[in-house]
C-alpha cells in the first residue's frame, strides 16, 4: 500500500498540495483527475522524490519515501515516466532502454537480462533497436519510455498523462501495456488528461480539487457519478450516454 498523509508541498513558497491524504492499493491500477492546477502531477512528483513535502508522510509498505530522494525513491522500487520529451534523441532505442538500468550497471549480465525479457514485452524495443530515438512516433516514444521504467521492475510505476499527443492506434496500444503491466503485478498511479480513458483503464479513481481529494472510489462508480460525469466526462454517466472510445475521447481537465 502507498500511503500519502497530510502532505504539504508546491512550489516558490506556495502550496499545491493542501494535506493531501490519499491511498494506492497495492496491484492497483488508480487514476488521479481534477480540474487545472489541482495538483494532479504534483502528486506524483512527492511520490518520485522530484519535489520534497513541506509536511507530511509517504509511506511505501511501511517505508517512508518523503526524504529519501529520487534516487532512493527508485531504490525502494517506484519509478515514473514523465509525460513528455523524456528520451535521448540522438540515442539509439537500446540506448535510451539500458539507461533504464543504469543502476544495475555493474551487474552486466542482470542488465542484459532485464534489457531482453523488456524487449520481448515491447516489440518496438526489439524491432527498432539500433534506430535512433528521434526517429519514433508519439506512440512507440511513449512505449520506450515505459520499457525504459521496466528495467527495473519497479513495484509502482508512476505515469503522468500517458495518452498526450497520441494518435488512436497507438492510445490503444499504450493502455493495453499499461493494463498488462499492472496484471503482471505493478501497482500503477497515473494522472491522466483524457478523463474516460483513464477510469476506463483504472480499478481505482480519485477526484483532486485544490489540492485535496474530494472523491476517491472505484473506478465504475466515478464513471456513474452525476457530478463526475457532468465536469469531466461531457454531461450524462456512462450508463445513460453512448459510449465513447479512446479514439473519441471526451474533453478533460489537464491541470498538473
Amino acid at each position: 500500500m502507498l500511503r500519502i498523509s497530510g502532505v504539504f508541498a508546491g512550489y516558490g513558497g506556495g502550496d499545491v498540495l493542501q494535506g493531501l491524504d490519499l491511498e494506492v492499493p497495492t496491484g492497483a491500477i488508480t487514476c488521479i483527475v481534477g480540474p487545472n492546477g489541482a495538483g494532479k502531477s504534483t502528486v506524483l512528483r512527492v511520490v518520485s522524490g522530484l519535489l520534497t513535502p513541506r509536511l507530511g508522510t509517504i509511506d511505501l509498505d511501511g517505508t517512508r519515501l518523503e526524504t529519501l530522494g529520487c534516487a532512493g525513491v527508485l531504490a525502494k522500487g517506484v519509478a515514473q515516466v514523465p509525460q513528455s520529451q523524456a528520451l535521448f534523441p540522438q540515442m539509439s532505442i537500446r540506448e535510451n532502454v539500458l539507461m533504464g538500468g543504469f543502476t544495475l550497471r555493474k551487474d552486466k549480465a542482470l542488465l542484459h537480462r532485464r534489457y531482453d525479457r523488456v524487449a520481448e514485452i515491447i516489440p518496438v524495443v526489439k524491432e527498432r533497436a539500433h534506430d535512433r530515438a528521434g526517429n519514433l512516433s508519439g506512440g512507440q516514444r511513449r512505449m520506450v519510455e515505459i520499457a525504459r521504467c521496466l528495467m527495473v521492475e519497479p513495484t509502482v510505476l508512476l505515469m503522468d498523462e500517458p495518452s498526450l499527443g497520441l494518435d488512436p492506434k497507438s492510445l490503444t496500444a499504450v493502455s493495453d501495456l499499461i493494463r498488462d503491466t499492472n496484471a503482471a503485478g505493478t501497482t500503477v498511479l497515473l494522472v491522466e488528461q483524457n478523463v474516460r480513458l483513464g477510469l476506463s483503464m483504472a480499478t481505482h479513481g480519485v477526484v483532486l480539487e485544490g489540492g485535496r481529494v474530494r472523491l476517491d472510489a472505484p473506478a465504475a462508480e466515478l464513471v456513474a457519478n452525476p457530478e463526475v460525469a457532468e465536469l469531466y466526462l461531457g454531461g450524462a454517466p456512462a450508463g445513460d450516454r453512448p459510449s465513447t472510445s479512446p479514439q473519441q475521447p471526451a474533453d478533460a481537465g489537464t491541470g498538473r
